[in-house]
């Protein structure tokens, strides 16, 4: 059987939700017997994109702010036509280079406009390659609303005039596409649904804690964080408590937290066993990203969730609501977010009902490779 070449294209920005998963899935396709190139362009993430995968990485550049409106480079000075150029450069040098049979684009054309000026001519040297390479774009069940007018409409002539496969990161039972995009029905290119993309079932807990607060990357949880603090300190029973505050959060703003804690909370920037955490924790709190989520149901932990809503983000807020509904979450919204409220919303967590049981898809690192043979067998 033919090796196939498969080039995976990723820029996170504020989190490092899009790394995650996009990380997954190439571990999948690698298991799967593809050769993998990955090309990442945000600040470097230890440990991501993976094993196993030849990774290359673009001048990084990340977003100036939670509402993504511009892009600075890791010094936080805006991003110039000659950064843009020599990045664009770059990344069609890693193409040609690669010689895929197939190109995965995470998030665009759905998102990541700001980095049109690098992937419009990507697509460009895909249309113009003989043989030309399968083109999927890798998208999560569940997008951010478009409020500009024209924006879902220029999604859709990218995807039907460039796309062969639009790949969604979600189980059909929980989210469709078109819950969130209403112009999915105008999309010619084939729709498939992998399942969500969660990580491998993980082994036994090493530590045990009744309230586990992680959020993410950091970048945008530092209300959460320090609502937790609180929380913690005032707290007038035994409950072992842990927080997660994710690698983005600047080290001084770190120091200064574990300098503050209270005697029952652990605190930690990163832990690689987080999903292992789960299993044994009696509470999750966190914010409502894929990821997180997705980690979450694999270990059927009772979960509170902050969705992140800055910005004029919907994404977090959506996937909420749709836990909620199933029985599989509570949920407290950002506005709402005191330390007062969180320790009550906790207490009501830890004593209501285990989540339900569910039969959501997590498999879809491993579908998404079986889809990309699959697909590529049968031809553009």
């Amino acid at each position: 059987m033919k090796r196939l070449r498969a080039f995976f294209y990723v820029q996170h920005l504020l989190g490092i939700g899009h790394l995650a998963r996009a990380s997954r899935i190439a571990a999948a396709l690698v298991d799967d017997g593809f050769d993998v190139t990955v090309v990442t362009g945000g600040a470097p993430i230890a440990g991501f994109p993976g094993p196993g995968v030849k990774s290359v990485t673009l001048p990084p550049v990340t977003s100036g702010d939670e509402g993504f409106s511009g892009l600075v480079d890791l010094q936080g000075k805006p991003i110039d036509d000659d950064f843009k150029k020599s990045r664009s450069e770059m990344l069609l040098q890693a193409f040609r280079d690669c010689r895929p049979d197939i190109v995965i684009v995470e998030a665009f054309p759905f998102g990541r406009r700001q980095m049109r000026f690098e992937l419009l001519p990507l697509i460009e040297a895909i249309d113009a390659a003989s043989p030309r390479p399968l083109l999927a774009t890798s998208v999560r069940d569940i997008l951010q609303e478009r409020v500009k007018p024209g924006r879902d409409e220029e999604t859709v002539d990218l995807i039907n005039r460039h796309f062969d496969l639009v790949m969604v990161h979600g189980d059909p039972a929980f989210a469709t596409i078109d819950k969130t995009f209403p112009l999915a029905g105008a999309i010619r290119a084939e729709i498939t649904y992998t399942g969500l993309v969660a990580g491998p079932p993980s082994p036994a807990a090493s530590e045990r804690f009744d309230v586990l607060v992680s959020v993410g990357g950091g970048a945008a949880g530092k209300s959460l964080v320090r609502s937790t603090i609180a929380a913690a300190r005032n707290a007038n029973n035994a409950w072992k408590w842990c927080l997660i505050t994710g690698p983005n959060l600047p080290k001084d703003e770190f120091d200064a937290i574990a300098r503050d804690a209270t005697p029952g909370l652990s605190i930690f920037r990163f832990r690689e066993d987080f999903a292992s955490l789960l299993t044994g924790a009696r509470l999750s709190v966190s914010q409502a990203g894929y990821n997180t989520v997705c980690d979450v149901l694999r270990a059927g932990c009772r979960s509170l969730l902050v969705p992140f809503a800055a910005g004029g983000e919907t994404e977090q807020t959506f996937r909420t609501l749709r836990l909620e509904k199933l029985g599989l979450a509570t949920v407290l919204m950002e506005k709402d977010l005191t330390p007062e409220d969180l320790a009550q919303a906790i207490e009501q967590a830890l004593v209501g009902p285990t989540p339900s049981a569910h039969r959501l898809d997590l498999e879809g690192a491993r579908r998404s490779a079986q889809i990309l043979r699959e697909r590529y067998r049968h031809g553009p």
